[in-house]
């Protein structure tokens, strides 16, 4: 009987090593397939039709979203400087506006009083005296 035994453990110790050998094929397998090009045949696509479809939906929505956010980014960079240039027309108009008012407000202020006195449009001479 114990040489039964040996007989077993020793018929079992080969059959793991071929266990080991029988995965090394697969991948060797798999990749001289691959390296032919059999690894990506018509099979593939059927077994993994689902995951190509989420796989691609993802990748295109994906896309969408860049480019939506591109244009968006694009709008904000042409408002921010219309805003700018606004902003400047804004404040160019309000000092012209305030001028006008503080200058018609005076003559109101000179025309109530009777002071007679007008508006110079010629600046005033400087007299020097020569020694």
């Amino acid at each position: 009987m114990p040489a039964a035994r040996k007989d077993k453990q020793a018929s079992s110790k080969p059959k793991k090593k071929n266990n080991n050998n029988k995965i090394k094929d697969t991948t060797v397998g798999f990749f001289n397939d691959f390296r032919y090009g059999k690894a990506v045949s018509v099979n593939f696509f059927k077994k993994n039709a689902w995951l190509l479809i989420i796989f691609l939906s993802v990748v295109l929505a994906l896309m969408g979203v860049r480019y939506k956010t591109k244009t968006k980014m694009e709008q904000i960079k042409k408002l921010e400087k219309e805003l700018v240039v606004s902003e400047s027309d804004k404040l160019r108009e309000k000092a012209a506006y305030m001028s006008l008012i503080r200058e018609t407000e005076m003559l109101r202020l000179v025309e109530e009083n009777n002071l007679g006195l007008i508006f110079q449009e010629q600046p005033p001479y400087e007299i020097t005296i020569a020694q």
